[in-house]
Parts: structure tokens; C-alpha cells; sequence
């Protein structure tokens, strides 16, 4: 299929969808024409791709896991280091969350809000 009807059927802007290829997410074919052209297995790539962005990991972190990820949930096979890879991410997460947490008490206290 070529990009439009990937964009069409996963709902992701065909510029999103270059932009996965230049981080090294999607890896589309090209055509004897210079087209991309992409497999069934892309729009489960991109529906990963989607899930694990709004899980907050960066497309570096997602590079690094996506050959592990199965399914549309999607789902882990622990391969080597991603565990690890994920532990760090949700201390990152965890930390992230702490400090928005005490912004949000400072602001609260300004406020006389608790």
C-alpha cells in the first residue's frame, strides 16, 4: 500500500509517517516509481508506534524497544535490555510526576490553596 492509504487506515498524517521513517521506526519498500510502499504489518507498526508515543517514551527509547513490541496493545517480548530500558523510563516518569507534584503544591501554597 502506498503512504495514503497507510495514513487513511491508521489515521497518522502521512508526515508523521516519514517522520517514523527518519527516526528509523517504519521501513516502508520502495517502488520500481521511487514510491513508499508498506505492508499489512505497517499499520500494526504504526499503531505501536502510537501507543508506546503515548506512553511518553521519546522515538530514541522507541527505536530501541519496537523489535520486541508484538500485538497492537501492544505487548513486550523481554528481550534483552528492554526491561531495563523500560524500568528507566518509568523512574523517569516517576520523577517527572514528584516534580510537577511540588509545582503544583508551590502554586497551591501562592494561591492559599492546598
Amino acid at each position: 500500500m502506498l503512504i495514503g492509504e497507510l495514513s487513511r487506515i491508521s489515521g497518522v498524517d502521512a508526515r508523521l509517517l516519514r517522520y517514523y521513517e527518519a527516526q528509523g521506526l517504519l521501513e516502508p519498500r520502495r517502488g520500481a516509481n521511487g514510491y513508499r510502499e508498506y505492508d499489512e504489518d505497517s499499520v500494526v507498526v504504526v499503531r505501536q508506534i502510537r501507543a508506546l508515543l503515548e506512553a511518553g517514551l521519546s522515538t530514541e527509547v522507541i527505536r530501541a524497544v519496537l523489535p520486541c513490541v508484538r500485538g497492537e496493545l501492544p505487548e513486550f517480548d523481554w528481550c534483552v535490555d528492554v526491561r531495563a530500558i523500560m524500568d528507566r523510563e518509568l523512574a523517569i516518569a516517576e520523577e517527572r510526576i514528584a516534580e510537577l507534584q511540588r509545582s503544583r503544591s508551590n502554586l497551591a501554597g501562592f494561591l492559599g490553596k492546598s
